[in-house]
């Protein structure tokens, strides 16, 4: 009986977050604020904390759940519609570069020390502060850096070259199965997709790892 509770909670509880996943969006985990951490965590425990407990049935998993989402997509809500809310329940960014100084009292206020700034500044592809115009620390915890013009990357604008169109690639196959509604997309049939694939040295779909269409250029296919 106790592991045939444990695999019922764990079964509903799956269910349960993920329908609660979906209703809640995406911010969860693409746009974690502190408050978004804490309130993943207590959903999570919520399901954990009932695997132990032979009390905890299935009705209290699911009101438990239902409240905590309930409170979260409500808490949701009044951040899209109270800028007030918002600022107090997400936090607002931080200017801790300015115009080339790192502005010490903004480091002190959000607990960044300027070990932990040089290493998120190296994830945006500065890896000294010296090139650093304007640095702001969001709301999740990233950095979004602004090079000084000296060291910024140049334009297509800036090189005066021609401006080109760009197309996204489209994956037309995928470990050895064709993606039919990619290849209707770029209006190919399946005879046009055997011929080029045998173009590059595959027998049939089965050979082919990955094949990649991207308008102008080859078929790029490669095999096991």
């Amino acid at each position: 009986m106790e592991y045939l509770h444990i695999v019922s909670v764990l079964v509903i509880g799956y269910f349960f977050l993920f329908i609660m996943a979906k209703l809640l969006g995406k911010t969860q985990i693409t746009q974690i604020t502190p408050f978004d951490f804490i309130s993943a965590i207590v959903l999570g425990e919520l399901v954990g904390n009932a695997l132990y407990d032979q009390e905890t049935g299935i009705p209290e998993i699911f009101f438990a759940v239902a409240v905590w989402g309930i409170l979260i997509y409500t808490t949701e809500i009044l951040t899209q519609k109270f800028k007030r809310a918002r600022k107090l329940l997400e936090g607002e960014p931080s200017i801790v570069i300015k115009k080339g100084k790192i502005v010490y009292e903004e480091l002190k206020k959000n607990h960044l020390d300027l070990n932990q700034l040089q290493h998120l500044l190296r994830s945006k592809d500065v890896f000294s502060i010296r090139e650093c115009e304007y640095a702001i620390l969001e709301t999740d915890g990233t950095v979004s850096a602004l090079k000084k013009t000296l060291y910024s990357t140049p334009t297509i604008g800036d090189l005066k070259l021609p401006i080109i169109n760009i197309e996204l690639p489209v994956t037309l196959i995928l470990d050895g199965e064709v993606i039919w509604d990619n290849l209707k997309s770029i209006n190919w049939d399946e005879t046009k997709l055997i011929n080029e694939i045998k173009n590059n040295g595959a027998n049939n779909v089965k050979d082919v790892l990955y094949a990649e269409w991207k308008k102008g250029e080859a078929l790029h296919v490669q095999t096991y």
